[in-house]
């Protein structure tokens, strides 16, 4: 047994000697294999890395020669470019010699002429000393041979000779007396009028606020963000539609309408009104307001023209010229209302004409239509009187009529008495005080002209209008004007500023003249 178990144990103990020997055969036959294989990709690797430096040394010489190429490039521009402005140097300088050597030229001739005009200048001032001279010497002989002629001394003549001029500038002093004695009056009256002025002048901004914008109450002022909507939207929209500004600011409960459009305003407001009572605002619901509010102005104008005309009693006239008449409620001229002038004409005229002999009725209706062309003066261009000669013709209005439209500013001659009322009336309701305000533009225009015309005369210095154009002081050249001169200039401005210059009053004309002698103490 334990002969089978030892030889059992040997067999078993070989036998794992011969696998041993065996497993590492064939282990090393597997690692020659592995490392072919590892020898046989290193090589590719090897091959393919060459490859790969090959292509990039061939792309960095690539790069180098085109890098060469640029910079060559570059080179030869700059040096181009170098070329060109040192050329361009070369020609300036060139340039600035030869201006150089004019100008030095110039001023070498300059300095030649000069010097011959001050050779001149003395030669001809030691003339003028002779001449001067010899004048005076002339002078003292006439002086003697009158004396001796006349029988009397110097100041014998001159007391005669101012008797003389005396007496004949006795009427004009007379006359200067009474222009005096009639501006002290009318300073009076100027004096109060300039108080009236000053008072009238405190409310000149409330005025222009009441007559060029309307209020429009709000309940709330959340009232506000929504007449502004969305990123200002219907705003926007109202503006543009309604052709007014909407000025909405910090005040409480309250937005303003501003245009000088009254009818524009008008409608406008109204418009703004039903809206805020509606509470819907938005574009296609403004618009809707809108043409609602526009049919009732029209409407309502159409109504109103009616019902003055058959106030007036003054016959059938068509009806676009009923609502022309309805429309100068909205319209004004230098603050007056168009169609309270137009009413004041009417009736004035129609009461002129009766006294002179007329027929008042067709002064009442030229008086009425008058200034119709005013109601066409915002849509059509053109000036009122021949829009409204033009709609007048149209509708086959009396001659009479259209001959006032012309006349009443001077385009036509007057034909008739009912016209002469018209342009009686006319000029009476105008300069009615308080009824128009002048224009700053006119009195601009007055008072640059009365300057001017002091200016353009010879030795005057500077000229200014002052006391708002009823007074112009002209400063004069002392060595030009002399005293007596002085008179006389002042005497030939007043009369150019009557002939050329249309203004309320007079106008004083003051020449002030001043010698001045300076000297320094060194």
């Amino acid at each position: 047994m334990l002969n089978e178990i030892l030889l059992g144990g040997s067999i078993a103990t070989l036998s794992g000697i011969v696998g041993f020997f065996i497993s590492k055969k064939i282990t090393n036959a597997n690692f020659d294999i592995y490392i072919d294989k590892a020898k046989a990709k290193a090589s590719a690797i090897e091959s393919e890395a060459q490859i790969l430096l090959q292509k990039s040394n061939l792309k960095a010489s690539e790069i180098e020669l085109e890098a060469t190429k640029q910079y060559e490039n570059a080179k030869e521009r700059a040096k181009a470019d170098l070329f060109a402005r040192e050329d361009d140097v070369i020609r300036k300088e060139q340039s600035f010699k030869r201006y150089k050597q004019a100008e030095e030229k110039r001023l070498r001739e300059e300095s030649m002429y000069l010097k011959t005009k001050k050779v001149d200048l003395e030669r001809n001032e030691k003339s003028l000393n002779l001449l001067k001279k010899r004048y005076e010497e002339k002078i003292d002989e006439a002086l003697h041979a009158i004396e001796h002629s006349a029988g009397m001394t110097k100041e014998e003549a001159q007391r005669v000779l101012l008797d003389k001029v005396e007496e004949k500038s006795r009427a004009e002093i007379a006359h200067v007396v009474r222009r005096y004695e009639n501006e002290a009056k009318r300073e009076a009256k100027k004096r109060a009028n300039y108080i009236l002025a000053q008072a009238t002048s405190r409310f000149a901004g409330e005025f222009a606020s009441e007559r060029l914008t309307n209020l429009i109450h709000l309940d709330n002022d959340e009232l506000k963000g929504r007449i502004i909507g969305k990123e200002g939207r219907n705003i926007k929209a109202l503006e543009t539609l309604l052709g007014v500004d909407i000025i909405i600011d910090d005040t409480p409960n309250a937005i303003l309408v501003s245009s000088f459009n009254l009818y524009r305003r008008a409608i406008a407001t109204k418009t703004i009104e039903l809206l805020i009572e509606d509470g819907r605002i938005q574009p296609a619901r403004i618009e809707e307001i809108f043409d609602k509010v526009s049919d009732e102005f029209e409407n309502a104008i159409l109504s109103e023209g009616e019902e003055i005309v058959a106030d007036l009693d003054i016959g059938v006239m068509h009806p676009e010229l009923m609502k022309l008449i309805g429309r100068l409620r909205y319209r004004a001229s230098y603050g007056q209302n168009a169609l309270a002038h137009t009413l004041e004409v009417a009736h004035l005229a129609g009461i002129m004409a009766a006294e002179m002999g007329g027929d008042p009725i067709l002064a009442k209706r030229a008086g009425l239509l008058h200034d119709i062309g005013k109601s066409l003066t915002h849509e059509h261009d053109g000036n009122h009187v021949d829009l409204g000669a033009e709609i007048c013709n149209r509708y086959n209005e009396h001659s009479v009529v259209i001959n006032a439209i012309y006349a009443h500013h001077g385009h036509e001659e007057v034909n008739s008495i009912e016209c002469g009322a018209v342009c009686a009336a006319d000029a009476l309701s105008a300069a009615r005080p308080g009824a128009r305000r002048e224009v700053l533009e006119s009195f601009l225009k007055r008072v640059t002209a009365i300057e001017e015309i002091a200016s353009e005369h010879n030795g005057v210095k500077q000229a200014y209008a002052i006391n708002a154009g009823r007074e112009v002081r002209v400063m004069v050249n002392a060595t030009l004007i002399n005293d007596d001169e002085s008179v006389l200039l002042a005497r030939e401005i007043a009369k150019e500023i009557e002939e050329k210059v249309q203004y309320p009053g007079d106008i004083k004309v003051s020449v002030i003249r001043e010698s001045r002698a300076v000297e320094f103490a060194k």
